[in-house]
């Protein structure tokens, strides 16, 4: 084929997650002489980023977090009939169904696919038979992949153990990799503390526990302010419920700053970024604020801990633990400033040596030029 006309595939369960995540990743692959095409659902936001992109987009639907095996079935057949008609050189999957049904689909069709697991998702969390049907389903889908992208050792070594990949399939990625002049250094901010919490307005990223640890840390600190940053996501079986939002903005625990397609005058404003999470892939909310030079405090996780030195760019806790969560939290608020922004200086080093854009491009390059180079 041409240069110019191989196509790529990326699908994820939105758009918002490619362009948002990945557009280094679309960029270099043009570059590179591919052209790539978006697989995901459309939002009617994010039309004018798809535009400057540059790039073909494909509506298609997706279940997020049903376990419908009907809408299921659709769905792999959605992907083979759409991959049938693009003939792609190479699926690039993220998030968990287009993990599942992308790679399916693709190796069906004898088309290369490159899943990137970025998180295990509330079936891991929760266990139970919805755990063991997943990991059937991972199983067979990546039989096939010549290699599957893990964003921390923990999820990696769990599916190698479990037998679900093979060790050699199965390599490491800093994370979606961020862009290092994008979010850029910014000096802590005077005043009081702001703590900030970007994340999906979910159970399992330990929302609940951040508004507990606040109403607890308010009689100590009433200058402090506590923000929410994410989508609400009723259709989530930990959804965070709009009637238990409105009620913690009533009381003056939170301050809910709504969504945003840019989170960097967020990050600014606030003086450490917070993620309770039950468990993560490699969350992007620390990269950006360790990148921006931003204290953190997460839980002691697969995924967060990847970002977290304790002491040194912030501080662990346990998970599930709100008692725990507010005293990481008191014991940042406790610092200097100049040491507050000591820790911000360590997170931003941390980023740059281990969690470059540049590493990830990198690596789906070469596993593309592999497969130029590989017999026909």
């Amino acid at each position: 084929m041409a240069a110019g006309t191989r196509k790529v595939v990326l699908t994820a369960n939105s758009v918002w997650n490619i362009v948002n995540f990945r557009d280094g990743l679309i960029r270099a692959l043009k570059d590179a002489g591919y052209q790539p095409v978006i697989v995901a659902p459309a939002e009617s936001a994010l039309q004018a980023r798809l535009s400057e992109l540059g790039v073909e987009h494909i509506d298609i639907s997706i279940d997020r977090s049903g376990v419908n095996p009907i809408a299921d079935l659709q769905l792999y057949r959605t992907y083979r009939k759409l991959f049938s008609q693009i003939r792609p050189v190479a699926v690039l999957a993220f998030t968990i169904k287009p993990n599942i049904y992308g790679s399916l689909a693709a190796r069906a069709l004898g088309i290369p696919a490159f899943p990137n697991v970025s998180g295990l998702g509330t079936a891991f969390i929760r266990g139970g038979m919805l755990q063991i049907l997943v990991s059937r389903l991972y199983r067979q889908a990546f039989r096939a992949c010549g290699t599957i992208f893990f964003q921390n050792p923990d999820d990696r070594r769990l599916f190698v153990d479990r037998g679900i990949v093979n060790a050699g399939q199965a390599k490491l990625l800093p994370g979606s990799g961020i862009d290092l002049d994008r979010f850029a250094p910014a000096p802590q901010p005077e005043g009081p503390l702001i703590f900030l919490l970007i994340a999906r307005l979910l159970g399992d990223k330990g929302v609940r526990e951040y508004v507990t640890a606040a109403q607890q840390l308010r009689c100590r600190m009433p200058e402090a302010r506590f923000q929410l940053l994410g989508p609400i996501d009723e259709g989530n079986r930990t959804g965070i419920r709009p009637a238990e939002l409105e009620a913690w903005i009533a009381e003056g625990t939170i301050e809910y700053l709504g969504t945003t397609d840019d989170v960097r005058p967020q990050l600014a404003a606030a003086s450490a970024v917070v993620l309770p999470s039950y468990r993560e892939g490699l969350p992007r909310s620390l990269l950006e604020g360790a990148a921006m030079g931003r204290p953190l405090i997460a839980t002691d996780v697969p995924g967060c801990r990847e970002v977290v030195a304790d002491g040194i760019n912030g501080f662990l806790c346990t998970p599930r633990d709100p008692g725990s969560l507010g005293r990481a939290m008191a014991r940042l608020a406790e610092l200097p400033q100049a040491e507050r922004q000591a820790m911000g200086d360590a997170s931003r080093r941390l980023v740059q040596e281990r969690f470059s854009e540049l590493v990830v491009i990198r690596a789906y390059l070469d596993e593309l030029d592999r497969l130029d180079r590989s017999p026909s």
